[in-house]
């Protein structure tokens, strides 16, 4: 929950010690598609879009001491993930996290805020993730199980009108 609000939080209180590349997937209109970049780019935050660049952004940042911020249960391009369980239902799920953490081997938290009563702000939690020590071919089904914990920490907080179940789109498709 409140990713961006966190993601700029962390850039406000670190991003000059460690920056921090988030991933954000461009909406089709152009005049959005230029505001929601400028809105998220921030000192110490570089807003990256869900593409190979973005993902050479990424693994460069990654690789050279910043950190990285991403959505796990966002639905990636078909040919981009693979089925596993969510809650006991099949969904297609991203790779990319277990990929960058085989690369580079980062340490690896799960930061999310909580949305407090009456618009007061954010609480923000951390909890690390044991997903950098397990073997590479159970990566991906941990970090599901991971973010399922999470979730269950405050399943009111979690945004369930996201369609998490819905087969991939084709690569390259209109949005």
């Amino acid at each position: 929950g409140g990713f961006d609000w966190v993601a700029r939080d962390y850039a406000e209180k670190f991003g000059a010690i460690s920056p921090v590349t988030v991933l954000y997937r461009p909406p089709r209109q152009a005049w959005l598609r230029d505001f929601m970049r400028q809105s998220r780019q921030r000192p110490g935050m570089q807003a990256v879009a869900t593409d190979l660049g973005g993902v050479k952004a990424m693994l460069k940042a990654l690789k050279t001491g910043g950190c990285v911020g991403l959505l796990p249960d966002q639905v990636p391009p078909a040919g981009m993930g693979e089925w596993l369980p969510f809650f006991g239902k099949p969904a297609y799920t991203m790779t990319l996290a277990a990929r960058l953490i085989a690369q580079t081997q980062p340490t690896v938290l799960w930061v999310w805020g909580e949305r407090l009563p009456a618009g007061r702000g954010f609480v923000v939690h951390v909890r690390s993730s044991a997903s950098r020590e397990c073997a590479a071919d159970a990566r991906l089904a941990l970090l599901g199980e991971e973010l399922e914990a999470v979730i269950r920490e405050g399943p009111q907080q979690y945004i369930w009108g996201y369609n998490r179940y819905k087969s991939p789109r084709a690569e390259g498709a209109s949005r």
